[in-house]
């Protein structure tokens, strides 16, 4: 049994991964952390991370970035890994990050899908082979009418997949409509729809001479995010120190 502290249990990603683990034999959430509790929730509840005294075997963080630091210096002083799945970190929380990997396992990933962190497998692959033979390559997110920033994490993350994997050979073009020219084929096109209740959708497409490939990937809700981080935290515990991604997680 996976004993989990949940930093940030009373938003909405931690109510999710609540119901999921009390569902999941091998998973038990033995605390949660929030600055705001109703008493909804079986397990104790402690307003700030340096109050925690449950012993536990991971840390799932859900948070927001201003609490990254602090549970970062928690994490490396019990000596309990967490999976970081908070976004929008500043290079000095990053640089944070690094320096605690170092000390404890961390797992950090900019979607905790396990489709997304598959696909970003198969576009290596497709890359390996599309981009040599003149396929251009473009990315189309889009997200609820409430996401502030733009272009997500993910589509950065897929884009940056493709270009580690060809040596960096591509430069990011995110709006086109300020430029009067062709297209050049050192270009990865990354394009932002806002809109309703979109809960994500990512679709990367290879274009050639007659002939295109799509790759797409739809959340229909949060639950995918939190299944990944219950799949992230099974793994993690009893790890070495070190950095870890989702990628480690599905081999």
């Amino acid at each position: 049994m996976v004993r989990i502290i949940m930093h940030g249990c009373n938003g909405k990603m931690g109510q999710v991964i609540t119901g999921l683990a009390d569902r999941d034999g091998d998973v038990e959430i033995v605390a949660g952390v929030d600055p705001m509790d109703s008493g909804m929730n079986t397990y104790p509840v402690f307003p700030s991370i340096d109050l925690c005294d449950v012993d536990a075997d991971v840390i799932i963080d859900f948070a927001s970035a201003k609490a990254v630091d602090a549970l970062l210096d928690y994490s490396v002083r019990r000596q309990i890994p967490v999976v970081l799945c908070t976004t929008g970190l500043s290079e000095e929380q990053l640089a944070h990050v690094k320096r605690a990997s170092a000390s404890v396992a961390v797992l950090k990933s900019a979607n905790m899908s396990l489709g997304i962190n598959v696909i970003s497998k198969l576009l290596k692959e497709a890359a390996r082979t599309l981009a040599d033979a003149g396929f251009d390559i473009e990315i189309v997110e889009k997200h609820h009418n409430q996401k502030v920033d733009a272009p997500s994490g993910t589509a950065l993350a897929l884009a940056d997949a493709i270009n580690e994997e060809m040596g960096g050979r591509y430069e990011y073009v995110y709006d086109r409509s300020g430029v009067r020219e062709k297209r050049s084929s050192g270009q990865i096109g990354i394009q932002a729809v806002r809109g309703g209740s979109i809960v994500g959708e990512h679709e990367v497409i290879f274009a050639g001479t007659d002939e295109v490939i799509e790759i797409k990937h739809t959340a229909y809700s949060k639950a995918i995010f939190a299944k990944g981080a219950l799949q992230a935290a099974k793994y993690l515990a009893g790890k070495p120190a070190g950095w870890y991604e989702m990628k480690d997680v599905i081999g």
